[in-house]
């Protein structure tokens, strides 16, 4: 049973981060439909890592510098993967009027401009708001990059659990299984337990705003796709998580 555990969340760990796993854990769909319990938990890595560039050069740097910083190592961590499932996600939606023409725009690899648009938008308030947060106590600063990482990825969670696969095949299709109630509520232990280390009020509107942006992105993506793709999880993680940020600075206002 620990093995098993282990191997899901090694899986979730190899899929989302650029971090090496041992080479027991071998590779397998059965795997990664058993990875999504443990996406918040990864979140809580990446998380960890980004505060702690970030609380560190504050030493050295102005926090806007600091968070920058921050920031750019957890892309490197992770390979910008859920930011290239942002621009995708808008491009195609943005600039496709038919399903098919979102879903074919989503496969190009290319930037458009409405990719673009998002990544500068969302990156640019990411970093707006985690520099107002850095000038606030250290633990709260970690708290709130714990939690908005673990949340935000809990939230593509609860769209794997709600909604259809929009494609036959992709590069999200071995995640696209029902999840069982119990595997959900298992990724929200990971996902909310950060929080409780946030002030209540500031804590209780992060997750409202957080939990509007999921359901808004949930209903376009039926809308639009009739479900969700991987593009769209990774759009939905960073919309997310900068909702998360933005009610905490909202709450210390």
């Amino acid at each position: 049973m620990l093995r098993r555990e282990a191997e899901a969340f090694f899986a979730a760990l190899r899929f989302f981060t650029r971090i090496p796993v041992p080479a027991w854990v071998g590779h397998s769909a059965e795997q990664l439909n058993r990875a999504a319990r443990w996406f918040p938990a990864v979140g809580l890595l990446v998380g960890a890592v980004g505060a702690g560039v970030t609380l560190a050069a504050l030493a050295f740097f102005p926090p806007l510098v600091a968070v920058l910083l921050g920031m750019a190592a957890t892309l490197l961590l992770t390979g910008a993967f859920h930011e290239d499932g942002l621009a995708d996600t808008f491009d195609g939606l943005g600039g496709g009027h038919t399903r098919e023409d979102a879903l074919h725009i989503m496969q190009d690899s290319r930037l458009g401009s409405f990719g673009a648009l998002a990544l500068f938008i969302v990156l640019g308030l990411k970093a707006a708001a985690l520099a107002a947060l850095a000038v606030g106590p250290a633990p709260t600063f970690l708290a709130a990059s714990l939690a908005a990482h673990a949340l935000s990825r809990f939230a593509s969670t609860t769209l794997i659990f709600a909604l259809d696969y929009a494609r036959p095949t992709g590069k999200a299709k071995p995640l696209a299984t029902r999840l069982a109630a119990g595997e959900l509520a298992f990724a929200a232990l990971w996902a909310l337990a950060p929080a409780l280390w946030l002030p209540p009020l500031q804590a209780a509107l992060a997750l409202a705003l957080a939990a509007a942006v999921t359901l808004v992105m949930a209903r376009w993506l039926v809308r639009r796709l009739g479900g969700y793709t991987g593009d769209g999880l990774g759009a939905t993680q960073q919309l997310a998580e900068l909702a998360f940020y933005l009610g905490l600075v909202c709450a210390c206002g």
